[in-house]
């Protein structure tokens, strides 16, 4: 009788890529026959990076924390398949609730996840304080930042011992962030969803800029759908990859499959930016309500956020996701909506890019060859 069985352990990789550091896992098959055991080894190469070792993950990847999105289901099916899942605090209508939704997410994975904490200019801000409160008494020692003034929160996640991944969408605000001892920075290049900042700068631009001024890791975010982006964005210097839009568009994700339908039938030039007037810009979905947002905005005088309110309003967008009409309400969607091609599960959608990733990694390495210089005479 013969019995297989597959063992994985990792390894040093004794062949670095030209690009990007490298680790290699050995799969080791042990065959059992007449009670003497024979084994033989094959090596994976994984990509390995500053983001991977930190957090503990096996593909650098990271959900990004979305607003009505970033819920339990959705987190622990990314940290499964070998990437980083977010839980988004504000999705949570209390700190209690939080904890409840923490508690759930390890219910359904032992690997690392973390929770975002997003500062919104806000006349009756939630309890920020609670919330992180809640999340560093749970456990979760992996914590995403953004918005303004994160200076209070930082220090205060840092003091508890936690990871700090950043969001900012220019390398000034980066540096800023650096000086708060922030653990990574996820740079957001103009492509993305959501708020891309002021100043108009595409990724390309602004993680080459990264790669020049900043001192810390730092991971890509806008624009990243597929492996290619992965690759290129670790081109770049950057350790990851943050990606919102892709994730939308998953079997675990919580929001309408007409939504998701959507997606995959758009391209990239069904996004509008809104509140460019008002200087707080965010790249939605082009429908009626978004058209009609910009048309208020481009009129003589301008609008004021009063005159856009009823248009805007969190409870439409979240309702967009609930009920699955898209023309319902504004909601958040980046360039890459382009790239998107399929809903496929968590697991298939990481493993395929990290598939695609070292593919073009391993394309790259292969244009360095040999010059053969002609001897002087």
């Amino acid at each position: 009788m013969v019995s297989v069985l597959l063992l994985r352990s990792a390894v040093p990789n004794l062949r670095l890529a030209s690009l990007f550091a490298r680790n290699t896992p050995v799969s080791t098959t042990v065959v059992r026959a007449n009670n003497r055991f024979f084994s033989a080894t094959s090596r994976v190469d994984m990509i390995e990076t500053h983001l991977t070792k930190l957090l503990g993950i096996e593909v650098p990847l990271v959900q990004g924390g979305m607003q009505w999105v970033g819920v339990p289901k959705l987190a622990a099916a990314v940290s499964n398949a070998g990437g980083l899942g977010i839980l988004t605090a504000l999705t949570q209508p209390d700190p209690n609730a939080l904890r409840l939704a923490i508690r759930e997410t390890r219910k359904m994975t032992s690997k690392p996840f973390g929770v975002n904490l997003t500062l919104l200019p806000s006349i009756n801000p939630p309890d920020y304080e609670g919330y992180a409160r809640a999340a560093v008494e749970e456990g979760v020692r992996i914590i995403e930042t953004a918005g303004n003034n994160p200076g209070p929160v930082i220090n205060f996640f840092k003091s508890n011992g936690c990871i700090v991944i950043h969001k900012c969408t220019t390398i000034r605000h980066a540096k800023s962030a650096a000086k708060l001892g922030v653990d990574v920075l996820s740079i957001d290049g103009f492509e993305c969803a959501g708020h891309p900042g002021e100043e108009d700068i595409g990724g390309l631009v602004l993680l080459a800029r990264a790669a020049q001024e900043l001192k810390i890791p730092y991971i890509a975010s806008g624009g990243i759908a597929d492996g290619r982006g992965l690759a290129a964005a670790l081109a770049l210097g950057a350790c990851g990859a943050n990606m919102g839009t892709r994730f939308m568009c998953t079997v675990e994700s919580p929001i309408h499959q007409n939504i998701k339908d959507k997606i995959v039938a758009s391209t990239e030039s069904d996004t509008v930016h809104i509140f460019r007037s008002l200087r707080n810009t965010s790249r939605v979905f082009r429908n009626g309500v978004a058209e009609q947002v910009v048309a208020l905005e481009r009129r003589p005088g301008g609008a004021k956020f009063e005159d856009l309110r009823e248009l805007v309003s969190g409870v439409r967008g979240r309702l967009v996701y609930e009920k699955g009409d898209p023309e319902y309400g504004v909601w958040t969607l980046g360039v890459c909506v382009g790239l998107i091609k399929d809903c496929p599960t968590c697991e298939v959608l990481v493993r395929r890019i990290e598939r695609e990733a070292e593919e073009v990694i391993d394309g790259m390495a292969r244009m360095r060859v040999q010059r053969t210089e002609k001897a002087k005479l």
